[in-house]
């Protein structure tokens, strides 16, 4: 699709041809009851007001909250922009706090809770989203550092000079360490690089040189070198494996340009590990939590342990499915919960997010690419499972420690041997490169499984601080404070009557049904959502 000119019309307008008009919400960007093409379908009894086709580009706006930016990306439509956009918000170390997803409307911070005030961030949102608007066509989005000083980019740090090295496999104690030490006893260094468990099975990605690193690492070897190294990773995992019965996966692929997101493609590998397939079924949601009842009310079952639940149920009249899920709020929880509805080929047509207190809410509106909605009860279970698993994989486990040292060939092997040779295993692991030096993120338990006690923490830094490696014992993330709430406009009147819920039954038949448009419904029920929630953290 090319780019937009806005047209306005006075009258209801019907197409022959499939589009579908979603609308923006009034609060976004003071813009009232503007709408926009986001989606392949149209739903002939919409009464749109304005109709407009902008060019996609980047709105941010500080005046019209107090507490955060609204950031509104007026994009091509076109499949996994959604994905994208907050992939590329959550990169940026932006707290998403609250999200209209019919307009991508996005409320956000920086992690200490700020505004953003950097001038050059929409044009580099806007770069990075839409490729017709860099220079030259195609070429690369700018560079971008972040609140956390993180450095930017398109599909996240420049990875493009290192072999990736993939696995899925039976979690173990000692498992990194023993990858890692292969890799080092074999003359390559891992640059950068996560990990995940969940479910009893761990997937990875590290991203490899040859021995030394960052500028001092030598030209990259010939593939059939890669393909001896998978090997013999291969052949580590699979010397228990084969004695358990478990199932594993090893690849490593040569240096290339535009490697799939880190954090997505662990999605992916834990999906196709179908680590979702473990416990039990997904435990529906309390309904009371997306009613406009006294929040004071909830506030005795928030206190409990926040499980993660999934509720899906039909909109036939529509031809959606909606997705109701609430879990503990947590940081990147927005990006964990579309990539695996795009990953399972589900377009999200609207949502909205937000919070009570510790309890994040969701709900999403969505169908199938070819059309479908969630048709069977099978698929209704496989979806909800699928989509806890996503929620979970990331959940904060364990004793958080932040390292820090030089970098150097084989410090991931030397400190990973330390924390097995200390009793302590890895839950998730996170590695950066920040120019000469490496950053990491550990989530640490026992060898059993247990809660990680101060004296072994201590001992740990005390050994590592000799090979001049820093360990320091994180503390919650930075930021999060509790978010000032401003009012929030109501829909147009017009545009706000009853609101006729997904489950709602038919009429019965030959019985006369007063007609509310699509627009009218969404405008009430995510208007309800909005002033009942607060911020997530995603």
């Amino acid at each position: 699709m090319g780019c937009f000119h806005r047209v306005v019309f006075i009258s209801f307008v019907y197409f022959s041809s499939p589009l579908f008009l979603d609308v923006t919400t009034t609060d976004a960007i003071g813009d009232v009851g503007s709408s926009y093409v986001s989606g392949p379908y149209f739903e002939p009894d919409f009464d749109p007001l304005l109709y407009r086709f902008g060019t996609p580009g980047v709105v941010v706006d500080n005046e019209t909250r107090e507490d955060c930016t609204l950031v509104k990306v007026d994009s091509v439509n076109r499949d996994g922009v959604l994905l994208e956009m907050v992939q590329l918000l959550t990169d940026l170390d932006l707290v998403i706090s609250k999200s209209y997803i019919s307009s991508d409307v996005f409320h956000v911070t920086d992690q200490m809770g700020r505004k953003l005030t950097d001038p050059s961030l929409p044009e580099f949102i806007q770069r990075a989203l839409v490729p017709c608007q860099r220079p030259g066509g195609n070429g690369p989005s700018p560079r971008f550092t972040t609140c956390l000083g993180n450095v930017v980019g398109p599909g996240g740090p420049d990875v493009s000079d290192c072999a990736a090295l993939e696995f899925t496999v039976h979690d173990r104690p000692g498992l990194l360490s023993s990858i890692t030490q292969v890799l080092a006893d074999n003359g390559c260094h891992v640059a950068s690089g996560q990990a995940w468990t969940h479910s009893g099975r761990a997937a990875g990605v590290l991203y490899v040189t040859t021995a030394g690193g960052g500028a001092a690492a030598e030209a990259a070897p010939a593939p059939s070198r890669w393909e001896h190294i998978e090997g013999l990773v291969d052949a580590v995992m699979g010397a228990r494996e084969k004695l358990t019965g478990e199932r594993h996966w090893v690849s490593m692929s040569a240096p290339v340009e535009g490697r799939v997101h880190t954090e997505r493609r662990l999605h992916q590998l834990m999906h196709d590990d179908r680590d979702y397939e473990s416990g039990p079924a997904a435990t529906p949601v309390d309904e009371e939590h997306f009613s406009m009842g006294d929040k004071a009310a909830t506030t005795a079952r928030l206190a409990r342990r926040v499980e993660t639940r999934v509720s899906i149920e039909s909109w036939e009249e529509r031809g959606y499915a909606v997705v109701k899920m609430t879990s503990r709020d947590r940081p990147k929880l927005l990006f964990d919960t579309v990539c695996a509805l795009t990953d399972m080929h589900y377009v999200v047509f609207h949502a909205t997010v937000g919070s009570q207190g510790p309890l994040a809410i969701q709900e999403y509106y969505i169908r199938h690419k070819d059309g479908r909605t969630v048709d069977s009860n099978a698929e209704r279970q496989k979806v909800s499972r699928c989509l806890v698993a996503a929620v979970e994989r990331r959940a904060s486990h364990g004793a958080k420690v932040e390292v820090r040292a030089a970098d150097r060939s084989g410090l991931l092997s030397d400190f990973t041997r330390m924390l097995r040779e200390h009793g302590l295993s890895l839950l998730r692991v996170e590695l950066k490169r920040r120019k000469d030096e490496t950053v990491g993120t550990f989530y640490l338990v026992t060898d059993a499984g247990g809660e990680v006690r101060a004296e072994a923490l201590h001992a740990v830094r005390a050994r590592v601080g000799k090979v001049g490696i820093s360990f320091e014992v994180a503390k919650d993330a930075p930021g999060w404070p509790p978010v000032r709430k401003t009012s929030v406009p109501a829909p147009p009147a017009e545009a706000a009557p009853a609101v006729a819920t997904p489950a709602a039954p038919p009429a019965a038949e030959g019985q006369e049904r007063p007609r509310s448009s699509l627009g009218s419904l969404l405008w009430s029920h995510l208007g309800k959502l909005s002033n009942n929630f607060g911020y997530i953290k995603s």
